[in-house]
């Protein structure tokens, strides 16, 4: 596990964590997505309160953990992060992927709820300057959740999240599923 002011990474080894994602509630919505094979591979606790507080800008989750780096076509900036090796994935890769994201607080206006730009997870992996461009021509939607709610999300919907302005915290649990760990040319996920 990896704290961090905003939170805490790398949650799915820990028993209370991989027994929640494992929830059959929760992977039955998985599979509504995935299919029946559905598979969390990684946690993350975000931590949000008037303490803990940081501006996330637009942004597509592009990057997936790997047991081992092969340099195959497709995949690229490869990192190291706690230990972990992490490549941006392909389009064709991370459409075999969603987030469910259990609310432990309301998400309300006030605490610095996730904002998304619907539809664009169906436009691939986009430039900065298509970014900008989106941001300026699609309304956004605040996601507002009470707690012990889900909100399920493809990892390159354009997303983003302002700072809280009040002391209510937003701790959300983000667990990311896939339909399979292996994901082409002898890569595998990692659990994360």
């Amino acid at each position: 596990m990896t704290r961090s002011r905003a939170g805490a990474r790398h949650l799915m080894k820990h028993p209370a964590v991989s027994e929640v994602a494992n929830d059959p509630r929760l992977l039955a919505v998985a599979r509504g997505f995935l299919g029946a094979s559905a598979i969390p591979y990684r946690a993350t606790l975000f931590d949000k309160s008037s303490s803990r507080n940081w501006l996330v800008t637009w942004h597509q989750d592009v990057a997936l953990p790997l047991e081992e780096r092969r340099d195959v076509p497709g995949w690229s900036s490869w990192s190291i992060k706690s230990g972990i090796t992490y490549a941006q994935a392909p389009p064709t890769a991370l459409s075999h992927v969603v987030a469910l994201r259990l609310h432990l607080d309301d998400s309300r206006e006030d605490n610095g709820p996730l904002r998304v730009l619907p539809g664009t997870h169906a436009l691939g992996v986009l430039s900065e300057a298509d970014i900008q461009r989106l941001v300026r021509e699609i309304p956004p939607v605040d996601c507002l959740v009470r707690s012990g709610g889900i909100i399920g999300m493809r990892p390159l919907i354009l997303h983003a999240s302002s700072k809280a302005e009040t002391d209510q915290p937003r701790r959300v649990l983000h667990i990311e599923y896939a339909d399979s760990l292996e994901v082409g040319d002898g890569l595998r996920i990692a659990t994360a």
